[in-house]
C-alpha cells in the first residue's frame, strides 16, 4: 500500500479531556481513543457539536483505557452510526461495563434534575446519550491481549502494552502497510513505576512518529503522599470532621484503599470508618481482582495471603442512594471516598454541598484536576461553590496529593521515553493543558534531542 497516511488531532490537545486522534490511511480510518470533553463548558459544549468525520465510515476504534475522557463518548458515536469494532484489553472491556452505563446514567440524572429545579437553558434538557446507548456501544468491545499483533482495519495492524495507568491501560503501537512500513505509538496516559496493585508502564523500543501525553510535563511529584495522607487522617480525625476524597472510580479509589489499609495495618492511623459512597468503584474493585495479568508483585502477595488488600477494617460500600443520603447524619471522624475525582457530577457533590461550610471538614484532592472543574476551583481557593444550582460557601481545608495522581510525571515521562533507541522522526505531545505540554515538549527537545512539537487542535499531521 503506497498512500499517504495522516493523523487529525480532534481531543486532548490543549486540554487534558475529549481525546481522539483519527488515522486515515487510503480508505482506512482508524479513531484512536473516543473521549468526553470534560471542564470548562467551552469544552463540554464540544460533545454536542457535530464531530469532524462520519461515524458510519470508521473502520475501527482503538481505546488506550477506560477513563471517560478517553471513552466516554464511544455511545454517542455508535448511536451517530459507527458500526465496526471497538478494540481493547480485557480489563478495558470489564470496566467500560460499568463506567459507560454509569456515564450515561449521571447524563440523564443531570438532564431530569435540570428539568426538574429548571436550571437549565435548554427545554427540555436532553442527556447526551442515553443508558440504551452504552449498552449498545459495548456490544462492539473486542477484547485483546497485550503484547498480541492483531490486525485492525486493511493495513493497520495494533499491539498493546501495559501503560500502568489504570487496570487494562495500554499504550498502543499502530504498524501501517506503507512503503517503507511505518509505526505510530500512542502513549495512551502513561503510569507511575514502583506504584501498589499494577504492574509497571512496559517500555516501548521504536517509533516512526509517536504521540505522548503530558498531563503533569511540568512538574514532578513529591513522594511523601503516604505520609501526607496519614498526617491527614489523624488531623481530621483529632477535630472529628469528615475526610471528603473525590475520587475516580476506577484506579484512585483502588490505590486509596490500598494504602489506607496498609497505614491501619502498621498503625499509623486509626481504624476510622471508611464509606465506599460509589457503586462504578465498588463495581471496579471486583474488577481489579479478577485481573491478576495487572497486578503488581505486592498486590499478586497480597491475595496469596488470602488478605483483601483493597478493603479497609471498617469499610462499608454504600450502594443505593438512600445509603448515600443516610452519610449526611454522620458525625465524628470518619472518611468518604465517592465520585468523581474532579467533582464534575457524582455522589461527591451532595457530600460537599453539606460539608464544604463545616471548617472541620477537610476535602482532599488527590490527583490532577482540569480547568474549569469544581475540583480545580476548590484547589485554586474558592470561597464558593456552584453545585446543583446553589453557591455553597467554603470553609473546608481544601488539600492536594499529587503524588496518588495515576499518571507519570515530567520525569517519569522522560525515562518512559529513554527506552526509544533511536529518535522518531516526529513526536507529538497531547493531552495536557499547554502550560504542561510546551514544558514537555522543551524538555524532550533539549534533553532528547528529538523533533517535537504540540499538537495543535485540528492539525493534520503527515506520517510520511
Amino acid at each position: 500500500m503506497t498512500a499517504p497516511a495522516a493523523l487529525r488531532f480532534l481531543g486532548a490537545v490543549g486540554t487534558v479531556t475529549g481525546s481522539k486522534f483519527l488515522l486515515e490511511l487510503g480508505g482506512a480510518r482508524v479513531l484512536l481513543d473516543c473521549g468526553l470533553f470534560q471542564g470548562r463548558k467551552e469544552l463540554r459544549l464540544r460533545n454536542w457539536a457535530t464531530v469532524p468525520f462520519d461515524p458510519a465510515k470508521l473502520d475501527a476504534i482503538v481505546l488506550s483505557h477506560a477513563h471517560i475522557d478517553h471513552s466516554g463518548y464511544l455511545p454517542r458515536v455508535v448511536r451517530e452510526g459507527f458500526r465496526g469494532p471497538v478494540y481493547c484489553t480485557a480489563g478495558t472491556a470489564d470496566l467500560l461495563g460499568i463506567l459507560l452505563p454509569d456515564s450515561a446514567r449521571l447524563q440523564e440524572d443531570d438532564a431530569e434534575r435540570a428539568n426538574r429545579v429548571g436550571y437549565t437553558k435548554h427545554h427540555p434538557a436532553l442527556p447526551l446519550y442515553s443508558v440504551a446507548d452504552a449498552t449498545a456501544a459495548m456490544s462492539h468491545l473486542q477484547p485483546r491481549p497485550y503484547g498480541c499483533e492483531f490486525a485492525v482495519a486493511n493495513g493497520v495492524r495494533a499491539i498493546f502494552r501495559r501503560a500502568g495507568h489504570i487496570l487494562g491501560s495500554a499504550t498502543v503501537e499502530l504498524e501501517l502497510d506503507t512503503r517503507p512500513a511505518t509505526r505510530l505509538v500512542y502513549s495512551g496516559d502513561l503510569g507511575r513505576p514502583g506504584r501498589p496493585i499494577l504492574r509497571d508502564p512496559e517500555p516501548v523500543e521504536s517509533a516512526d512518529y509517536l504521540l505522548v501525553e503530558s498531563t503533569y510535563g511540568d512538574r514532578v511529584h513529591s513522594h511523601d503522599e503516604v505520609e501526607r495522607l496519614a498526617a491527614l487522617v489523624n488531623e481530621t480525625a483529632a477535630r472529628g470532621g469528615a475526610l471528603l476524597v473525590p475520587s475516580f472510580a476506577v484506579g484512585r479509589s483502588q490505590e486509596l484503599a490500598f494504602t489506607l489499609r496498609r497505614l491501619e495495618d502498621e498503625g499509623r492511623i486509626p481504624p476510622l470508618p471508611v464509606f465506599v459512597d460509589s457503586p462504578m468503584a465498588i463495581a471496579g474493585t471486583e474488577i481489579y481482582r479478577r485481573h491478576p495479568e495487572d497486578h503488581d508483585l505486592d498486590m499478586r502477595q497480597l491475595v496469596d495471603e488470602h488478605r483483601d488488600p483493597l478493603r479497609c477494617r471498617r469499610l462499608t460500600l454504600v450502594h443505593s442512594a438512600e445509603e448515600s443520603k443516610r452519610l449526611n447524619r454522620l458525625t465524628g471522624g470518619f472518611i468518604v471516598i465517592a465520585g468523581s475525582g474532579m467533582a464534575t457530577g457524582g455522589r461527591i457533590l451532595h457530600h460537599l454541598a453539606l460539608r464544604l461550610p463545616d471548617r472541620r471538614t477537610t476535602v482532599l484532592l488527590p490527583g490532577f484536576q482540569a480547568a474549569g472543574t469544581r475540583g480545580r476551583a476548590l484547589q485554586e481557593g474558592a470561597t464558593s461553590l456552584r453545585i446543583h444550582g446553589q453557591d455553597v460557601p467554603v470553609k473546608a481545608r481544601i488539600e492536594t496529593i499529587d503524588g496518588f495522581s495515576a499518571h507519570a510525571d515530567r520525569n517519569e515521562i522522560l525515562d518512559w521515553l529513554g527506552h526509544f533507541r533511536a529518535p522518531p522522526r516526529h513526536t507529538w505531545v497531547v493531552h495536557g493543558e499547554p502550560s504542561a505540554a510546551s514544558a514537555l515538549a522543551g524538555e524532550i527537545g533539549s534533553r532528547l534531542g528529538w523533533t517535537v512539537s504540540v499538537a495543535a487542535d485540528g492539525e493534520v499531521g503527515s506520517l510520511s
